[in-house]
């Protein structure tokens, strides 16, 4: 296992669940550059094997990784560190995300206090978006 010493220590005794424990080893070698963009990762198989760990376990914190943008997965290929923008893209999508969230929850309060439901609002923009000044 010596190609893949970023992994660090994963402790079933730790307190910490092993995919926290999985995911932080990841995230340290991205940040202390063990591991560069383009870099391969082990498969989820190779690295449930070595780490005497649930693959399903590796499969979540992979699948969690790649949605915020650390990982990528290519096809038939494998996984791999993500470019940085990648990352950068990832976070400002879920931050607008969450922004659009926050104004409709608002737009939901406000229309309540005035006594419309979700359902008024929502037909509201819908007209709105269509172009209708209803």
């Amino acid at each position: 296992m010596a190609e893949w010493d970023w992994i660090g220590t994963i402790d079933a005794r730790d307190a910490m669940p092993l995919h926290a424990q999985l995911e932080r080893s990841i995230r340290v070698a991205i940040a202390s550059h063990w591991l560069k963009p383009g870099d391969q990762l082990p498969t989820v198989r190779q690295l449930a094997v070595a780490l005497r760990i649930n693959a399903n376990t590796v499969a979540k914190v992979y699948t969690h990784l790649e949605r915020m943008g650390a990982l990528e997965t290519r096809r038939g290929v494998g996984t791999f560190v993500a470019a940085p923008a990648a990352a950068v893209t990832a976070r400002h999508h879920e931050a607008r995300e969450a922004e659009l969230r926050d104004i409709a929850l608002r737009a939901i309060s406000d229309a309540s206090a005035h006594g419309f439901t979700a359902a008024d609002l929502r037909r509201a923009l819908q007209a709105l978006s269509k172009g209708a000044s209803s």
